[in-house]
């Protein structure tokens, strides 16, 4: 008996008329490689048209960016929680400074879009004659100022630096392909979206603001190939990030290291405005780069300050952990290790050392810094002025918190990070460390002889 069920049957209904588009199977997913490979294309393509953008336009998208981040704080909001609830069922979750760095509330989205208007109202730099010249043969030649072109921004938990970096990119005619890490994805593809979105709406060429939408790390190191296309990498993170994104870029990388910064009180520091200028340095935001991760003391004044000092710190909440010098000095302390003083913190922790003088400040600088922000406290101009000539970092200070190291706080409007690179740019890049320049000639029909 055969039981095979017939091939068609004119009573079933189900049977019904097949257009041929249906036929057609549905596309497969895009690889990384071919995803990345469409984006940086695309990115290349609005690159030509940003850089020839005028300044108005340019402002204007500016000032729509920043009433669409207004406009959207609910949504962006929203958007956040999604990620720090994930963030806090992850293996991360109680690193308090970590979520500090990613979580977002209406007072920082309103800094974000005070960010943008802030660099609305900067002068544009491109453009800029920077020098002029006449040769023997009439010929003039200068240089001006331009784009850099498509820049690759790779970062990790603050969704505020996909405000920053579109800024700042915008402003200065540069493409951005924007990079965050998967644990703000959500967060960063709602502040993306307001961005792009204005910005071509207020006559932006599409493709001028990119988002990264995958979270796969093979994406990330797609994108480090493409130097066909992308003109310069941006990494900002921690050190692995670091170490991956320069041992695997075919692209410029401009570094934005770790800071491990110290703040060095000398022997004739006026010691009240040491204390004000060190518990901010520590407290006021310690999961930034700039905060103070090591503070030493010369020792002739250690017993009339750390003591106070210390006590201070402990009730903002800060763990000391110190020399034996300043364990004895001030019992609040614990003692430290030596790996403490090579540590960035992130967190209400300081590493504490009583030394000689300030040329063993200066050599514990050189041996455990990163070159980021070093601080000096004290009346001695000479002193003073050495440490600025001989301290090696980003920004050396004197009298002065290690904090002030800023884009916003130095007259750049809002930074994209903060380059310990020295190889063209180094310390806050803002609108000038984001352009490079080329050669103008203007001639009457010289010729080489």
């Amino acid at each position: 008996m055969d039981t095979q069920a017939p091939l068609t049957d004119a009573s079933d209904a189900s049977l019904e008329p097949v257009s041929p588009e249906a036929l057609v199977p549905e596309a497969p997913p895009k690889t990384n490689q071919e995803y990345i490979e469409d984006l940086v294309k695309q990115a290349r393509s609005a690159a030509g048209k940003l850089a020839s953008l005028s300044t108005t336009v340019k402002n204007q998208a500016l000032v729509a960016m920043a009433d669409g981040l207004e406009a959207k704080t609910d949504e962006i909001l929203a958007a956040n929680e999604e990620d720090l609830k994930a963030f806090e069922e992850g293996e991360k979750g109680k690193d308090k400074a970590f979520a500090d760095r990613l979580r977002l509330t209406s007072q920082r989205i309103a800094e974000m879009a005070k960010g943008l208007r802030e660099v609305a109202k900067l002068p544009d730099p491109v453009g800029e004659s920077l020098k002029m010249w006449q040769r023997p043969n009439g010929m003039l030649v200068g240089r001006v100022r331009v784009p850099i072109g498509v820049i690759g921004i790779i970062y990790e938990s603050r969704p505020n630096v996909t405000a920053d970096s579109a800024a700042l990119c915008l402003k200065s005619g540069n493409v951005c392909i924007l990079r965050g890490g998967s644990e703000a994805i959500h967060s960063n593809r709602a502040i993306a979206a307001v961005l792009a979105e204005a910005a071509v709406q207020a006559g932006v060429p599409a493709g001028a603001i990119s988002l990264v939408d995958r979270t796969d790390r093979e994406v990330a190191l797609e994108l480090l190939k493409q130097d066909r296309y992308v003109d310069l990498i941006i990494p900002r993170g921690g050190e692995s990030l670091m170490k991956t994104v320069t041992e695997e870029s075919r692209i410029p990388v401009i570094k934005h290291d770790k800071g491990i910064c110290h703040t060095y009180v000398d022997v004739d520091a006026d010691l009240a405005m040491a204390t004000t200028v060190c518990i901010n340095a520590k407290v006021q935001r310690p999961s930034t780069c700039n905060a103070m991760e090591a503070l030493l003391v010369h020792e002739k004044i250690a017993k009339a300050f750390l003591p106070e000092l210390v006590k201070e710190l402990s009730e903002a909440g800060v763990e000391v952990r110190g020399c034996a010098k300043t364990c004895q000095i001030a019992p609040e302390a614990k003692p430290a290790s030596e790996e403490d003083y090579g540590q960035e913190f992130l967190a209400l922790i300081l590493a504490v050392k009583v030394v000689k003088n300030m040329d063993e400040a200066m050599e514990h600088i050189v041996k455990y810094g990163s070159r980021h922000t070093e601080a000096i406290i004290t009346n001695d101009y000479g002193r003073g002025l050495r440490f600025l000539r001989e301290v090696d970092a980003s920004a050396v200070m004197i009298n002065a918190s290690t904090r002030l190291n800023d884009g916003y706080q130095f007259g750049l409007g809002a930074e994209i990070g903060i380059s310990t690179t020295r190889i063209h740019a180094r310390g806050p890049m803002g609108l000038e460390e984001l352009t490079c320049s080329k050669f103008v000639v203007y001639g009457s029909g010289q010729i080489r002889e």
